[in-house]
């Protein structure tokens, strides 16, 4: 296999994880038709190059803030770094040729959500602006499955499903309990934790563990899901579309992006654009045909710009490390 791209059974094990990020290896296998060992194998491969990580993470919508920061070149770096190193910022990405960050705060309460903003922004005479956009409704995307890959059949893709289906995003999902917070740090670095582990990070037994995992999965208060590098996958270009349309097109123009297969990420949100839209495509060129052909045959649109990505400097849980010389995720 070349160690620069993604074989067949590597794509497929990455989507199965898609499914469900704590599904028994002897499951997948069975699925997928091949053995325990080989899918135990990849999968220790692929997490131990930083090709793949599961992560576990809240699963509402309420609270969650992008934040938009255009800043002087040389600073970015500096401040996308400063960013990432706070627990309170789920993700931190370079883009716009390296002249912007793009972050995503929460989910904090309304109580608290104006202070942390406060907070959690650096205070530079660099930074040459800043837009602060609440996440109202996310119709596709991070922590759900995508479907960017589209190499399981659907009856593989049936016998994947989680046992207990995970609510759709107009469930109303109980909030996170405080004992909850050390669970979930240990799941956002890695989501497959065993529950010796997860006893460890919070004192109860490994059985109480084991009913609060199942429980809070059940209810879609934690979503277990495959974060993978990108350009492994042969995913060479992404970008974000910041979308306008008139309020009363906007649930149904947010449900037809949300079904292409190049989208990542769609969601409702308050700002001048009230689309946030994050695409991931094999090239440049590919990017052009989205807009020029998908995009473009929703005549509702009033305005997209688009914003390139270039690196992500943090994902859920986890500071990303940079190596030039590999892929970006």
């Amino acid at each position: 296999m070349n160690s620069h791209t993604a074989d067949l059974l590597d794509l497929r094990l990455v989507e199965a994880l898609q499914f469900d990020g704590r599904a028994p290896f002897s499951r997948i296998a069975e699925v997928l038709g091949v053995s325990d060992q080989t899918i135990a194998r990849r999968y220790r491969r692929l997490r131990s190059t930083g090709l793949l990580r599961i992560v576990g993470a809240p699963g509402a919508d309420r609270g969650r803030w992008i934040i938009r920061l255009q800043c002087v070149p040389s600073a970015v770096q500096a401040l996308a770094e400063a960013l990432a190193r706070r627990p309170d910022i789920v993700w931190v990405q370079l883009v716009s040729g390296g002249t912007e960050i793009l972050c995503n705060i929460g989910p904090v309460t309304a109580e608290d959500g104006e202070q942390i903003l406060l907070e959690a922004l650096p205070r530079s005479d660099r930074i040459i602006s800043v837009a602060a956009h609440r996440i109202l409704y996310t119709f596709c995307g991070s922590p759900r499955r995508v479907r960017m890959l589209d190499v399981l059949t659907p009856e593989e893709e049936r016998l994947l499903e989680p046992p207990d289906p995970v609510p759709g995003w107009d469930a109303d999902v109980p909030p996170l309990e405080p004992g909850d917070i050390p669970l979930l740090e240990v799941l956002s670095r890695d989501g497959r934790a065993g529950h010796a582990e997860l006893s460890a990070a919070t004192g109860w037994s490994p059985s109480t563990v084991a009913r609060r995992v199942d429980h809070l999965r059940a209810t879609g208060s934690l979503l277990c899901y495959a974060e993978f590098d990108l350009r492994y996958a042969g995913l060479g270009a992404a970008a974000r579309l910041w979308i306008t349309v008139p309020p009363g097109e906007l649930d149904g123009v947010g449900r037809a992006l949300a079904a292409h297969p190049e989208t990542a990420f769609v969601a409702a949100t308050t700002g001048p654009a009230n689309l946030n839209v994050a695409i991931v495509c094999r090239d440049s060129r590919a990017i052009y045909r989205y807009l020029t052909e998908r995009v473009a045959a929703l005549p509702v649109i009033g305005h997209v710009e688009t914003t390139p990505i270039g690196r992500n400097v943090k994902g859920v849980g986890a500071v990303l490390p940079h190596d030039p010389s590999r892929r970006p995720r």
